[in-house]
């Protein structure tokens, strides 16, 4: 990372951009070397949290910023897992939905259970700073995603 800016000098938009990087690459590779413990790829364990309510394919190709041809793969390999299934839309069997399933929420809960070193970070926070850096990130993400605050 970059420079570290001074007690009384705020950090430039580049100082923040670099700090976000490098933060999220930390918490992806302890997301991953969980996801891997549990014989899934990182984006295998990405899906299985996007999938928390049910969501069409495309969409869930939206969500992991990949192609829909990718994400049949992805599911495939939860579907033999048991980890999640299709379902056909109500509306259009043509689509199809992609479900978690309970195994697939609770393989989902111990990846995020065993990611050591994220809880050692946020743990070490106080309240008011967890607090604030939940604040900044619901401030910063509509923004960074285009989707409007939750």
């Amino acid at each position: 990372m970059g420079s570290t800016p001074t007690a009384t000098a705020a950090p430039t938009t580049a100082e923040l951009m670099e700090a976000l990087a490098a933060v999220g690459a930390a918490y992806f590779q302890d997301f991953a070397g969980a996801a891997a413990r549990h014989g899934l790829s990182s984006s295998q364990a990405k899906a299985l949290g996007a999938v928390h309510e049910p969501v069409p394919m495309r969409a869930l190709a939206g969500r992991l910023g990949c192609d829909a041809s990718n994400v049949t793969g992805i599911v495939d390999r939860l579907e033999a897992l048991g980890l999640a299934h299709r379902e056909a839309a109500a509306g259009d069997r043509r689509v199809k939905i992609v479900v978690i399933t309970e195994q697939g929420r609770e393989i989902l809960a111990l990846i995020r259970a065993e990611m050591a070193r994220t809880h050692q970070a946020f743990d070490a926070m106080s309240e008011e700073q967890r607090v604030a850096l939940y604040s900044i990130c619901h401030q910063v993400l509509p923004v960074l995603t285009g989707r409007p605050a939750a």
